[in-house]
Parts: C-alpha cells; sequence; structure tokens
C-alpha cells in the first residue's frame, strides 16, 4: 500500500516524517484489514507513537473482530494524520453505504453480510427435467421446435395486489392466446416471492391467490425475503427456520393442497436445475446478502461449476440468481461475491452461459457482457409486482447521463442495452435449436392496466457453432 500524504505542520514539527508516514500507514490497515492479517501485528502496534493505537493493541482482545468498530475507533487517528479527505478516502463511509460512482455497474459487499444456513436436505440429486412435471412435454417441444416459458421476479404483494395480479393477468392472457407451439409452459420465478419475511403464513395471500388463474406450474429460487423468516418482522421475530416457507411449498418431497388451485412443486432444493427441452436453467440461492456460500465454504459454488460442466453443449443454458451481478440502480446495485462466484465457475467449467437472469432490483434492465467473441446478456426482471407505483420502483443512479443506448458503464466489456423504471412487467424467454430470445413485456400501473401485445425490450442470442451474439 502506497500512501500519499502531506503531514499537517504541527504533527511535523512533534515526529519526524518517517514517523508520522508509519504510524498514519498502521491505522489505516488496522482499521481495514481482516483480523487474520493483523493479529502478527499487536508488538509493531504497541510500539507506535499513536496513542490510539498503542491503547488498542494493550486490550485482551489484540484487534476487534468487527472492521467498522474498528474504522469508528481510529477514524480520529487516521484524520489527524492525513486530513479528513484522506480519511474518508481510506475509509470510505464508516456509518452509511457509500454512494455509488456513476456508470459502475458492481458494488462492494456489506461489512457484515447476512448469511442465513440452509435447510439440509438427504436428496443427493439437484436436478429436475421438467417432463416429470409435465408429461410429454418433449415430444410437444420438439414437435412445435421451441420452448416458452416465463420469468419474473419480486412479486409479493403487501402493499395491495392490484399490480401483481396485474402482471399475472398478463402472464395467463399470453398463455390463453398463444398458439400451441408458442404457449409458455411454466413460469421460472426470480426470487422474493413473499414479503417482508418469508413465514410460511404468507404464501396463500401473497402467492396462491395471486396466479390462482395461471395455468401452468410455477418454479422458483429464493430471494433474500424468502430467507428472512429469522429475522424481526412487523415488530415480532418469526419462530421458523430460514427458508421453511419455501421448502415447504417448492421443495416437497411430494404435491400437497395448501390451496385449493394448485399444489406444491416439487424442486429438488433451493438451488437446482431444471432441464428443460432446448434449454437447461441453473437456478442459485443467492442468500441474503448476494453470497452463494458462507465464508469458508463452496458447496453450492463447486455445484454451480458441475453443472456447468455437466450441461450438453447442444442446450442453452441459462443462470438465475436473485442477486443481479449488475445494476445501475441507486439504491441495490450489483452485487460483486455473485459476480466473483459466477465469473470463477465460469471459467473453472469452461462454460459461459447464453444468459444471466435476476430480480431483486424492482425495475427491468438488461445488459450486454462480452467474452471474447461472444455476447452473454444479464437480464433484471425484478418488477413483477412487489412495487405497485412508478414511483416505488428503483430508480437509476443520480447523475448518470444516459443520452444514448447503449450505455458503457466503467466496466469496458458490459454495456447497459435497455432499461423501464416506469412500468412493472415480465419476460417471455423463447428457446428454440438455433436462437435463445428474450421478450421483455411492460405492464403499466394504470387503473386498469395497460398491456402492450408487443415486447417492450428483446434480445436474441444467436447459435453459429461456438460463437454467440446478442442483438
Amino acid at each position: 500500500m502506497r500512501l500519499h500524504f502531506t503531514p499537517p505542520r504541527r504533527l511535523a514539527r512533534a515526529h519526524s516524517y518517517r514517523k508520522s508516514l508509519s504510524t498514519f500507514a498502521e491505522c489505516a490497515l488496522a482499521a481495514t484489514l481482516p483480523l487474520s492479517a493483523l493479529k502478527g501485528r499487536v508488538s509493531a502496534l504497541r510500539r507506535s507513537p499513536c496513542p490510539f493505537l498503542k491503547k488498542l493493541a494493550n486490550k485482551g482482545e489484540p484487534m476487534s473482530p468487527c472492521r467498522r468498530h474498528r474504522r469508528t475507533y481510529l477514524a480520529g487517528s487516521i484524520q489527524t494524520f492525513g486530513g479528513q479527505a484522506v480519511e474518508r478516502k481510506i475509509l470510505g463511509s464508516l456509518f452509511a453505504k457509500p454512494a455509488p460512482e456513476p456508470g459502475n455497474p458492481v458494488t462492494n459487499l456489506p461489512e457484515q453480510p447476512r448469511f442465513q444456513p440452509l435447510p439440509h436436505v438427504a436428496r443427493p440429486d439437484f436436478s429436475l427435467p421438467l417432463e416429470r412435471i409435465l408429461r410429454g412435454v418433449t415430444e410437444e417441444a420438439e414437435k412445435a421446435g421451441a420452448m416458452v416459458f416465463h420469468a419474473l421476479g419480486d412479486t409479493g404483494g403487501i402493499h395491495g395486489a392490484e399490480t401483481q395480479n396485474a402482471v399475472a393477468a398478463a402472464m395467463q392472457d399470453q398463455i390463453a392466446r398463444a398458439e400451441k407451439s408458442e404457449r409458455p409452459r411454466f413460469l421460472f420465478h426470480l426470487g422474493d416471492i413473499v414479503y417482508l419475511s418469508g413465514a410460511s403464513s404468507q404464501y396463500v395471500a401473497q402467492f396462491y391467490e395471486p396466479y390462482q388463474y395461471y395455468d401452468a406450474p410455477i418454479f422458483a429460487i429464493p430471494g433474500n425475503h424468502d430467507g428472512e423468516t429469522a429475522v424481526e418482522s412487523h415488530g415480532e421475530r418469526e419462530p421458523e427456520p430460514s427458508l421453511s416457507g419455501f421448502m415447504q411449498n417448492f421443495c416437497s418431497p411430494a404435491p400437497k393442497r395448501f390451496f385449493k388451485y394448485r399444489s406444491t412443486m416439487t424442486q429438488p432444493y433451493c438451488y437446482w436445475k431444471l432441464e428443460a427441452p432446448f434449454v437447461h436453467i441453473i437456478g442459485l440461492y443467492s442468500n441474503i446478502d448476494g453470497q452463494l456460500d458462507r465464508r469458508g465454504d463452496r458447496r453450492q459454488q463447486d455445484w454451480l461449476t458441475e453443472q456447468l460442466r455437466a450441461t450438453p453443449q447442444d442446450k442453452w443454458l441459462v443462470v438465475a440468481a436473485h442477486h443481479p451481478c449488475f445494476s445501475l440502480d441507486e439504491t441495490h446495485g450489483g452485487y460483486v461475491e455473485i459476480l466473483a462466484a459466477m465469473d470463477a465457475a465460469f471459467a473453472s467449467a469452461g462454460r459461459i452461459p447464453d444468459a444471466v437472469l435476476s430480480g431483486h432490483v424492482h425495475s427491468y434492465q438488461r445488459f450486454s457482457r462480452d467474452f471474447q467473441e461472444r455476447s452473454t446478456p444479464y437480464v433484471i426482471a425484478g418488477a413483477g409486482g412487489f412495487a405497485n407505483s412508478s414511483r416505488s420502483l428503483h430508480k437509476l443512479q443520480r447523475g448518470l447521463a444516459i443520452e444514448r443506448l447503449p450505455f458503457r458503464t466503467t466496466l469496458p466489456e458490459v454495456r447497459l442495452e435497455s432499461f423501464d423504471v416506469l412500468n412493472a412487467g415480465f419476460l417471455t424467454v423463447t428457446a428454440r435449436p438455433e436462437t435463445l430470445r428474450i421478450d421483455y413485456f411492460p405492464v403499466s400501473f394504470d387503473d386498469p392496466p395497460a398491456v402492450s401485445g408487443n415486447a417492450g425490450d428483446f434480445v436474441v442470442v444467436r447459435s453459429a457453432g461456438r460463437v454467440k451474439t446478442a442483438r
């Protein structure tokens, strides 16, 4: 770490420049490094001329395990040695999330990311052939030359079910009006099925009733709110373990009737793979704050790598995770650990997906990411019904000047191709032997809602040998 600063005159009179620089560096390191990297520095800290560092090192516990506590404790010393501007540069924001850099689609992980333990299951295989749920679907899809399905996220309508009902009705209208060969055969939910906690008691009002007229199976991956059953909800602590409601309603060993018009789904687990004609969908669980695994664990990461390797080359490959890798919204942003985990798996498996779908951010955004000779769409479809007005959708970053699209982000290989921060909406995905098409259909917040029969945006991934391009 090279630190450039000019010591204040009063400090220069009291200490030599070398000692001042050493003290400032020790303060910065003690405030920002992980605990494991600091335990060997205690003796050096005790010799430091800085009273803050001496006092901290002479305590019974050499270093606070919480970096935020250390940062707060040492902020005054760092400001003394380097000035307020240097303090902000080294420490960032002590008591708030740093404002996003305009145009940067990825944000840092929180200081103390929350991670809920995953439920135990005995099943060794987390794959589910669609044929097991829809008998004869493989033959029908091959005869039609297409497999069509819906996708969306963030639906639980706790602020009123009008928007969620309108989106569900628009999807059902597509099913009813489509030719048999173009009919969507299922919905893949991208997480945050119920709010604000994922308790099982929320599912009838927020899931079963809004989709009682949707005439197709519904699969899902959990979002952060679906895993939040063990936190405070409306002032009362939920007694259920994390993901109890999700596992009960989507990962049931056998179909059960909790609602008269729909049975529970029999997915193998909260992260899993759906094997459909022409396309395989790998669904991940990104937990509460955007992580596949607890620190030091690699179970989901290794499983993802295995599934990437195992997917046949002649199948389109879609990866779905609730937290997005990229987002230019001002509330959440993209999640660096999900991005890093996916990239590591792609590199290890030697397989890049044809599309990545996410929710969490309550808007529609479509990015393209260049991988050498190909481009992969990263699509956010998180306006499925929870946000009940255009004002409640997540807006783009303040100060972001988008005069034309595509907009090149601070990552040279990532471009924002399209967005909608005014409407609710959903995706219709069509997999054919030579193309994978993703259409976005907006649903207005008007009363009654306006739904166009034409897509508001679309992208087509074409297969030409090993080269795939998105347009």
